[in-house]
């Protein structure tokens, strides 16, 4: 089997007009990013002019709890909408943009794998477009302004006592999650204790990605929270005046890019959210223009059913209106037997009864995703050593759940391989779609009880544990009037508790929330529960240490 990037570089790259013409985008107004990318313009999204289409099928991709085996959901959501096309169906893939922090961390690369990915990956998974350094340097001229504001005005009465905002940087650096700035003599800024969080977690990401249009995101801006004066009086970006300024940086950001699959399909990719530590979706803006164009949109949220399926059903969908027709729920036998406490060095041997003991996590995302109303198809990334019997005893179980199951190959086949799955989804969106969305607790709900419903309804936690910090600041939440806002849970991936040893499906557990963030601008309450990190840190063995370029071709992507 060739490696990804290896298969990536033998695909037959159209030009991105081609692609465009395939999904009706008119190519006149594409801006053209080289020969294969193109960013695609927000006057597209002219629904009034779309009346006659008929409604497009939303399908949600997301997983069971992640393991170090991985499960391959990004690589699915491509192979699904290669699927589509191969049954004759007008799909696109919307997805998220890689950050560079797991590409050069633990991932190597985010833009599928195998004969599913989108293309071209090299450029994808590094810098793109731009929109990732975009979303830096406004969060960060924030910072600058910001501090240049405090200096200017030292000493009276306008000076800020309490700062919020720190800086990101899109790279994994535990050396800047708690920094001092501005020391030496005084003409270098006042000495403030701060810190650097990653891109994908800053506000100004979240606002891009739940912006409905240009003046959308700068009256979000404007809302951002940067702190407090003397008194408690809180100091919104607006309120300083430079929300143009920062919009302007993200004139260009905010347009959904559009690209291609190995089988010259179109993808629109655009934003990047964590989502254990931020919301974890692609755009609004690029979920509706993919809908716009096609009549199947195949997207995904990250990481476990748990954390971006649940924060795109109750902050995303909330938000935007949008609502999936079903969801894919994405397995391997890896992961079960994992989840089934088998050890690492074993996944890949027969075992029956660990696939038994693991099913009991897939279990559990089965039912959350039931509880927003959805219908659900689990797809099984197959390989070699699975064996008959696993995967008969999986098929009878989803079947026992009234879900549909069905096999992906796309990964070794591409499209061919993922036509089980695509005609699955199909026959599921017409005969059985999703029911209206029910979420996980309503608007009117404290922040306390909208934290404690996620916990005890999705988690399956008995109770919340509130440190005094958090309790301090849910009175702030209150008094600025920001308690009707949704919840976005800041956790480990790993478990459905807040201790990443925790697998298959914690029980008896109290989810610990240590901090309350306002995102005044995104419009939710970021919940920090355990001891997760909004700027991660390089594992032992980088990727980066296998990134190489050789010949003029970059080695170590996957």
């Amino acid at each position: 089997m060739k490696s990804d990037i290896e298969i990536s570089r033998q695909s037959n790259l159209l030009p991105i007009s081609e692609i465009a013409k395939n999904v009706d985008i008119p190519t006149e107004e594409l801006i053209p990013y080289g020969k294969y990318i193109a960013k695609l313009p927000l006057d597209l999204l002219d629904f009034k002019n779309n009346s006659d289409k008929k409604e497009s099928n939303l399908i949600l991709v997301t997983a069971i709890t992640p393991t170090k085996a991985g499960v391959g959901k990004t690589t699915t959501s491509v192979g699904l909408g290669l699927g589509l096309a191969q049954i004759g169906k007008k799909a696109i893939v919307a997805l998220r943009e890689p950050s560079l922090g797991p590409c050069f961390g633990m991932k190597g690369g985010a833009a599928g794998g195998g004969y599913a990915q989108v293309l071209p990956m090299e450029n994808i998974n590094l810098h793109f477009t731009g929109d990732f350094h975009a979303i830096t340097s406004a969060n960060n001229m924030i910072a600058a302004l910001l501090d240049n504001y405090q200096f200017q005005n030292r000493g009276s009465e306008n000076q800020l006592r309490q700062i919020l905002w720190k800086r990101v940087l899109d790279v994994n650096d535990r050396s800047l999650r708690n920094v001092v700035t501005g020391l030496g003599s005084i003409s270098n800024g006042i000495p403030t204790e701060t810190g650097f969080d990653i891109t994908p977690a800053s506000e100004i990401m979240a606002i891009l990605c739940l912006a409905n249009d240009l003046e959308d995101l700068k009256t979000r801006i404007g809302n951002i929270l940067l702190g407090y004066r003397v008194g408690q009086e809180p100091v919104f970006v607006k309120d300083l005046g430079f929300e143009g300024a920062i919009t302007v940086l993200l004139k260009d950001a905010i347009q959904p890019n559009l690209v291609q699959t190995t089988e010259n399909t179109a993808s629109i990719i655009h934003g990047g959210p964590f989502a254990n530590i931020a919301h974890g979706c692609n755009s609004v803006l690029a979920t509706k223009m993919a809908l716009h164009f096609a009549d199947y949109v195949v997207t995904e949220a990250g990481f476990g059913a748990d954390l971006g399926a649940e924060k795109f059903m109750n902050i995303k969908c909330r938000k935007s209106g949008l609502s999936p027709k079903i969801t894919v729920i994405v397995a391997t036998s890896q992961a079960l037997k994992l989840h089934g406490n088998v050890a690492e060095s074993e996944i890949k041997k027969p075992n029956l009864e660990g696939i038994k003991e693991g099913t009991k996590n897939l279990e559990k995302h089965i039912e959350n995703m039931q509880s927003f109303g959805q219908s659900v198809v689990v797809a099984f990334n197959k390989y070699d050593f699975d064996t008959d019997e696993e995967i008969e005893f999986l098929k009878e179980f989803c079947n026992s759940k009234n879900v549909k199951f069905a096999i992906n190959n796309g990964f070794l086949e591409g499209g061919k391989g993922a036509e089980e799955l695509a005609k699955t989804v199909v026959e599921v969106c017409q005969n059985n779609p999703s029911k209206p969305l029910e979420f996980t607790y309503e608007n009117e709900d404290n922040i306390e009880t909208k934290i404690k419903k996620v916990a005890q309804k999705i988690y399956g936690a008995n109770d919340i544990s509130l440190s005094d910090k958090a309790q301090k600041m849910i009175s702030k939440i209150n008094n600025l009037g920001f308690s009707n806002f949704p919840v976005c849970i800041a956790k480990t991936q790993y478990s459905f508790s807040d201790d990443a040893h925790k697998l298959g499906v914690a029980k008896d557990f109290t989810l610990n929330i240590e901090d309350l963030v306002i995102n005044s601008g995104a419009g939710f309450i970021v919940a920090v529960s355990g001891t997760i990190m909004r700027m991660p840190g390089l594992p032992k063995e980088p990727q980066a240490l296998q990134i190489d370029i050789k010949d003029g071709y970059v080695e170590g992507l996957s």
